[in-house]
């Protein structure tokens, strides 16, 4: 069976691509063209089709999706804490789910979170790979044999680090925060420890391989993204960035899915260069960012500080946004954290929807504020983004007043009932009729 992108290379519409041009209200045959061009990917393992996948699109004529990371470490390792924080994100709207775990049986929480992921579902391979052993030990059969494992488990998207290079190493001498990613730090010891090149680069056609067999799509980590804002756009991030713009082509020549991931930690104003040079480099290939985030001084903060430069990223060029949790930079996030980052991810996401113009992106705004005009409480929650915390405010706003709820149309929960400026509307309204 082939994958998808090679099925839109046929002109055939899958059941995927009528699925989700009905979903987002998108014409079907502009989904298919946008797949055989490489710019729209739908990660989807058609194994993971099989157990109730719920297939979603990420490229820039749909909606912008958002990630959320989760996963086990050596100091937390909880398979059921893993699968509340899915469903917190899930319940937030996160539009796929990466399991970044590294502590615990590693192959019992993978199966279980995918059991219950009805959302496209990623890993790091690498991390697996490492576990229980060093990383100077491992080689092409470990790589292959953890990469066909995962497959087969229904993963839908692998992040591989594949462009991290020998030749960019000495790039990174005058960088403030050095290799912040995991991947890519762990690919750059094994390098110097072998003095050889990145052996997830030389045996890359071999990892194609795979990933068109099940269908998963590619998304090239960044592994030299910038862990401050200090070291934006510096040599070794576009030296690793052009080298997938390579792998990208190579990747789609032989039936792959592929997006790409950026960064990372970038100032505001260099925004809009990284994602215009990421679709120049990389052919048009979705881009998938890790906020960016726009400062560096924000611990605890961070899920806003991602947000404002989620939208712009979002605006200028990406397709799909990692959250970041309030608790980014400080510890693994709990339940609570997730959803925090979930929601903020995707105001950046639907505000940079409205930007663009995407079709009936903005009617949900429209219904609220219609809602909140005519002091329509009922409707004006049920619009909100996270009703969970509209309502809980709006309650305790009501109970200030000894009320279990407001009047309906008659009362402003900020302004009370003589100084609301939309009640007030309402009486200029009917003195003017």
């Amino acid at each position: 069976m082939a994958t998808q992108l090679q099925i839109a290379r046929t002109g055939v519409v899958t059941n995927e691509v009528k699925f989700i041009a009905e979903a987002e209200n998108v014409d079907a045959a502009l989904i298919r063209q946008s797949i055989a061009a490489g710019r729209l990917v739908i990660p989807a393992n058609k194994l993971h089709l099989k157990t109730g996948l719920r297939p979603a699109g990420i490229g820039r004529v749909l909606t912008t999706k958002v990630n959320a990371n989760i996963g086990t470490s050596s100091v937390r390792c909880s398979v059921e804490d893993e699968i509340e924080k899915m469903k917190a994100a899930l319940a937030a709207g996160a539009d796929a789910i990466m399991d970044l775990s590294t502590g615990g049986n590693l192959d019992e929480i993978r199966e279980k979170l995918l059991a219950q992921c009805p959302v496209p579902f990623g890993t790091v391979p690498i991390y697996e790979m490492i576990k229980d052993r060093n990383v100077e030990d491992i080689d092409s059969e470990i790589i292959l044999e953890i990469i066909e494992k995962q497959a087969k488990q229904g993963v839908d998207f692998f992040t591989i680090h594949a462009g991290v290079l020998r030749e960019h190493l000495p790039l990174l001498e005058n960088r403030v925060a050095g290799i912040v990613s995991r991947g890519g730090a762990l690919l750059a010891k094994w390098m110097l420890y072998h003095n050889k090149q990145n052996p997830l680069y030389e045996m890359f056609d071999d990892l194609c391989g795979v990933l068109a067999e099940y269908d998963v799509c590619f998304s090239l980590g960044d592994g030299l993204r910038p862990g401050a804002i200090a070291d934006a756009t510096d040599d070794a991030q576009i030296a690793e960035l052009r080298t997938l713009g390579e792998l990208t082509a190579r990747a789609q020549e032989k039936g792959c899915q592929v997006m790409v991931e950026g960064p990372g930690h970038v100032p505001f104003d260099q925004i809009q260069y990284n994602m215009e040079i990421q679709q120049q480099i990389c052919h048009g290939a979705p881009f998938y960012v890790l906020g960016p985030l726009v400062t560096d001084i924000a611990p605890g903060y961070d899920h806003i500080t991602s947000a404002i430069g989620g939208t712009a990223a979002a605006f200028y060029g990406a397709s799909f946004l990692c959250y970041v949790t309030p608790r980014e930079h400080l510890g693994l996030p709990d339940v609570d954290d997730v959803r925090a980052g979930v929601i903020a991810a995707k105001i950046a996401a639907h505000a940079a929807d409205i930007a663009r113009g995407l079709k009936d992106t903005a009617e949900r705004d429209k219904k609220l504020s219609i809602a909140r005009t005519n002091l329509d409480w009922k409707t004006h929650l049920a619009e909100s983004l996270d009703p969970q915390t509209a309502e809980k405010m709006h309650r305790q706003a009501c109970k200030e007043i000894g009320a279990e709820e407001l009047p309906s149309d008659d009362y402003c929960s900020m302004c009370g009932k003589d100084w609301c400026s939309l009640r007030i509307n309402k009486e200029i309204r009917e003195l003017s009729s």
